[in-house]
């Protein structure tokens, strides 16, 4: 039910965001969606990827600080509002939305988040009916 999500810690400062997509593209390892955190020092490069032990590995190899940890996607049709009520489901849960990205892939909206308490999570997406995206699903969506 959650997918693999890397994170990378890089410095702020000009090359270092390059040096992890080179890995990432001579690896042959496509992004399917990223965003950049960041503070005056350094940034939290997060990503989906088609291949994401893979991309660990490589990027480990190429020595680069990343850490890998479990997210939830869930699928939502291409109407406005739809993230709207899905948080909603979530709140009323009790659920606090730790970070959340989204973007559209195949004329989905897809939420990736992470949460406060991933059992409650599991069991409302369950509950609730939300199409999930599972880690297997990933290399499909491309």
């Amino acid at each position: 039910m959650t997918i693999n999500q890397l994170s990378i810690f890089i410095e702020n400062r000009s090359g270092t965001l390059i040096k992890v997509l080179e890995v990432l593209k001579q690896s042959g390892i496509q992004i399917i969606a990223s965003t950049i955190a960041d503070t005056a020092e350094y940034g939290i490069y997060r990503l989906i990827c088609s291949e994401s032990m893979r991309a660990f590995d490589e990027l480990k190899k190429a020595g680069i600080a990343v850490a890998l940890s479990d997210v939830f996607a869930i699928k939502l049709d291409n109407v406005p509002g739809r993230a709207a009520d899905a948080i909603e489901i979530f709140s009323q849960a009790g659920i606090s939305i730790t970070y959340m990205y989204s973007f559209l892939l195949g004329g989905k909206g897809i939420l990736v988040f992470r949460t406060d308490n991933a059992d409650l999570t599991r069991d409302t997406i369950v509950k609730n009916n939300l199409q999930f995206i599972a880690e297997d699903e990933l290399a499909s969506l491309v």
